[in-house]
């Protein structure tokens, strides 16, 4: 198990291609000062000692040290001691809805960030509780299996979009039933919080939120838009709004809440409903009927100490920066000897 202490240097390396591009330009400029002052071949015999190749190999070898530098800042640290920890909490899966229609903008920024938004708050607030994330739209797909790694968890969050499923559609039920068959057989507490806006077209979702309960999962809901509707916008590849989507006659489609759906998925999975408006996420009422499920007894496995890897890093820099010191910038005496292409 790796970690980095100070992942926000990460970023200096982006300093490695403005060295790149800077080496780049200089050595154009340098031709082209040479052009004007005459030929070549006649410049490189009233310098003979000058190499053509040793810069370059210096430039590299302070670039590989800079490279170095910076992951010795970053401070890599190797997991040492993997121990059983035991902890108390519930398996909370997350049901994303990430089709087209997350999109309308009746919550803003729209539907899709907000939601995003009201997960990582979420995950801000569990503390013990082992976290999954299914994702659906005209099918399910489980985006990250129970975890107590919440790093993680936003990590693929961040990642989600109505790109990432390659059929549109809105198919809940699919979502739960994937949601209750990515719980392990142990004796947790189980609950299911779906984010959508309701807008079910594909099954049965009031039957699955009703198999769940039966199976002692808690399926709670949190409408994702405003009653009154919004239209789904659409982009092209460049991210650029280009209109809104329409039906077959030509008009606009206005996607709106259905919260009656959403209610009835809640109460058939003994769970609850919050709707979202701009105001607010529904996240805190939900979070406070999650915090009433009796936790128990997690046992995981994770990394209990670390051990500090910068010094080789840095001694590796350390080491190149040497290196370029010792060669110099004229020919070697030796290779001043090799003449391939005569005086």
């Amino acid at each position: 198990m790796i970690q980095f202490a100070n992942t926000e240097y990460f970023y200096a390396l982006i300093l490695v291609l403005v060295f790149v591009l800077l080496y780049w330009f200089y050595n154009n400029w340098k031709k082209r000062a040479k052009k004007r002052f005459g030929d070549a071949q006649v410049i490189g015999q009233l310098m003979p000692k000058v190499s053509e190749g040793k810069p370059l190999v210096k430039f590299i070898l302070i670039l590989i040290a800079f490279i170095f530098l910076i992951i010795g800042i970053v401070d890599p640290q190797v997991g040492s001691k993997l121990e059983k920890v035991k902890r108390e909490g519930i398996d909370l899966m997350l049901v994303l809805d990430v089709s087209n229609s997350m999109l309308a903008e009746d919550i803003r920024p729209n539907r899709l960030e907000r939601s995003k938004m009201a997960i990582s708050n979420l995950i801000d607030k569990l503390q013990g509780d082992r976290l999954g994330i299914v994702i659906f739209a005209g099918n399910a797909y489980k985006q990250l299996p129970l975890t107590t790694d919440y790093s993680a968890a936003k990590l693929f969050l961040s990642a989600v979009d109505t790109k990432i499923v390659p059929t549109q559609g809105t198919a809940i039920g699919e979502a739960i039933e994937m949601a209750i068959q990515s719980f392990d057989e142990q004796e947790h507490n189980k609950a299911i919080v779906i984010i959508t806006d309701g807008e079910n077209h594909e099954d049965d979702a009031i039957g699955a939120a009703a198999a769940a309960a039966e199976q002692s999962i808690k399926v709670f809901t949190i409408g994702m838009g405003l009653p009154e509707g919004a239209p789904i916008p659409l982009y092209n590849n460049y991210g650029s709004q280009t209109g809104f989507k329409k039906d077959k006659q030509g008009q606009t489609i206005i996607t709106k809440l259905n919260e009656d759906m959403l209610r009835q998925i809640a109460a058939a999975g003994e769970g609850a409903y919050a709707r979202a408006n701009n105001a607010s996420t529904g996240l805190r009422k939900i979070f406070d009927d999650i915090s009433q499920i009796e936790k128990k007894e997690i046992e995981t496995k994770q990394f209990t100490d670390y051990e500090h890897r910068f010094q080789i890093y840095l001694a590796a820099a350390l080491l190149f920066l040497i290196l370029e010191l010792l060669i110099a910038t004229r020919k070697s005496s030796w290779a001043q000897k090799f003449d391939f292409f005569g005086k």
